[in-house]
């Protein structure tokens, strides 16, 4: 039996969790769901003990698969989601149940307190931060000092995602410089922690670890931990990445101008380069890759997969329990319910920034809308706009890119959403490009983190082994006929975005005192 390793992409909506060989393949994979909280508004919050009752549930179940060895196992690899704020006590406990993930806006004030005294806009050509500046952990970390400073006195670290789970494996407390650079703190060009922001802000270098290359290896599974993992002795842990560059990796866009769209709970377009791509109004955000000498410069929207899934869950629930009663897949009956109204849905357009947006669709206030409801429209016409809006949404964003760079006009998906072909194809239309779906789609995440396992372990002797494992369908064209059809949507996507924006601190208000 040839070696294997074992990554785990610790994802917003639950943890994915997979075994590859040595050339790639994968051997076994399952999905562990675990629940995000929102005590408040603007507060989203996750259990890091849930995510290692996912890693505790899911690692025995994975090496029991027919296929897979549990004595081959050299290594595991984690991808996490972005923007962790975990404070720990010198000893790893835990010091909140609950920590804000990376969608949590709670830290207006503490970020706007910050920027009276450090230049916003040099603050993000230092750092490549784009998302709005609540949502980074050093703002996270103020509104703790401020509203909660007993915490923060008893912090030894303050941790990301996937760095919790690597020290509950090892012992060891470590990062990586993906997942540093969208601490708020780190200088994408010296590659370390900015001293003149710590300055700023008045807080410790010493709560943060020192980052290292993602493919370190940290140290090895403590022996008690392995046996109730079911993993052998000798697993050595590499240091992983943040997901958006693991999926960067996975889905093949580690050389320069290569480019991709992630259609998952969030989406977004990324392109890879040997430089940082900053621009002070549009403000793509910029993380460090995890393959060395590279870094992702993305635009995206917040609320993707997710507003498809409220649509479902609010206003056609008895659609998809139905097509789920007759054991087909609920999401797929939607899809075919939406394919049976016309392109523009009939007039109908959907903003989908229902739990916020980047800076570029307006900040963690601005919120989402159907705009041009009318009395004749349909089921079939909500759900049609809700994929077109996630898709004009995008293509605003990709329009910034293409003013900034050269972007290829043959663009790769990747995630849940690349699986729907009617979504493709309407990716194809708004986008005016060619969309290319590989035989890797939701697995990127954990088929790039793998990729960081095989080298760090000397496996592989470098990543050009993810090429060999991406194998293209074929592609989704664009239909010259929706083009005056998007031209038009597109149009009038953007005035209900500004509108959307305009209107973002009335409605604000509006909820709070509606609480």
């Amino acid at each position: 039996m040839q070696p294997s390793v074992i990554a785990c992409d610790l994802g917003t909506g639950g943890l994915k969790a997979a075994v590859f060989d040595a050339t790639g393949r994968t051997l076994a994979e399952r999905l562990v769901s675990y629940e995000t909280y929102y005590p408040k508004p603007s507060r989203h919050e996750q259990r890091p003990q849930d995510w290692w009752g996912a890693i505790a549930a899911c690692l025995p179940d994975l090496l029991a698969s027919t296929g897979v060895e549990r004595s081959s196992v050299r290594a595991i690899v984690l991808s996490g989601h972005s923007l962790g704020c975990i404070p720990v006590a010198a000893d790893g406990t835990l010091l909140q149940t609950s920590t804000p993930i990376w969608s949590d806006g709670r830290a207006e004030a503490e970020a706007a307190d910050f920027f009276r005294r450090f230049d916003e806009t040099a603050w993000y050509r230092v750092t490549g931060n784009g998302f709005p500046a609540p949502l980074y952990p050093l703002f996270k970390i103020l509104w703790l000092r401020r509203w909660q400073p007993e915490i923060l006195s008893r912090a030894r670290w303050i941790l990301g995602t996937k760095d919790y789970i690597n020290f509950r494996l090892t012992g060891r407390i470590a990062t990586d410089h993906s997942y540093a650079s969208g601490s708020g703190l780190y200088d994408l060009r010296t590659r370390r922690y900015s001293e003149p922001i710590l300055d700023a802000a008045g807080i410790d270098p010493g709560l943060f670890p020192a980052p290292v290359e993602s493919t370190s290896i940290i140290g090895e599974v403590l022996p008690d931990v392995a046996a109730s993992l079911d993993l052998p002795p000798g697993v050595r842990v590499v240091a992983g990445g943040v997901d958006n560059s693991c999926m960067a990796l996975g889905s093949g866009t580690y050389r320069e101008g290569a480019i991709f769209c992630a259609m998952g709970s969030s989406s977004w377009l990324t392109i890879s380069s040997g430089r940082p791509l900053l621009e002070d109004n549009v403000r793509p955000y910029v993380f460090t890759h995890v393959v060395p000498d590279l870094y992702i410069s993305a635009t995206s929207i917040f609320s993707s997969g997710t507003s498809l899934a409220w649509v479902r869950n609010m206003l056609l629930p008895d659609i998809a329990a139905a097509a789920e009663a007759d054991g087909a897949d609920g999401y797929e009956a939607l899809m075919k319910l939406a394919d049976t109204a016309p392109r523009g849905a009939n007039g109908l357009v959907f903003v989908p920034t229902l739990g916020g947006g980047t800076s570029f669709e307006g900040g963690p206030s601005v919120r989402g809308a159907f705009v041009g409801l009318d009395l004749k429209h349909t089921r079939a016409d909500i759900i049609r706009a809700t994929l077109e809006g996630v898709a004009l949404g995008l293509r605003a964003a990709l329009d910034e890119l293409r003013r900034m760079t050269a972007v290829r006009d043959e663009m790769i998906v990747v995630g849940g959403g690349a699986r729907s072909p009617l979504w493709r194809r309407i990716f194809a239309d708004v986008f005016d490009c060619a969309i290319v779906k590989t035989n890797v789609d939701q697995q990127s995440a954990t088929l790039g983190a793998a990729a960081l396992a095989l080298v760090g372990v000397g496996l592989w002797p470098d990543f050009e082994g993810v090429d060999a494992l991406l194998a293209a369908e074929p592609p989704d064209r664009p239909d010259p006929a929706a083009k005056p059809v998007y031209e038009l949507a597109l149009a009038a996507y953007r005035k209900a975005a500004t509108q959307q924006r305009e209107a973002a601190d009335l409605l604000s208000k509006l909820r709070s005192l509606s609480q």
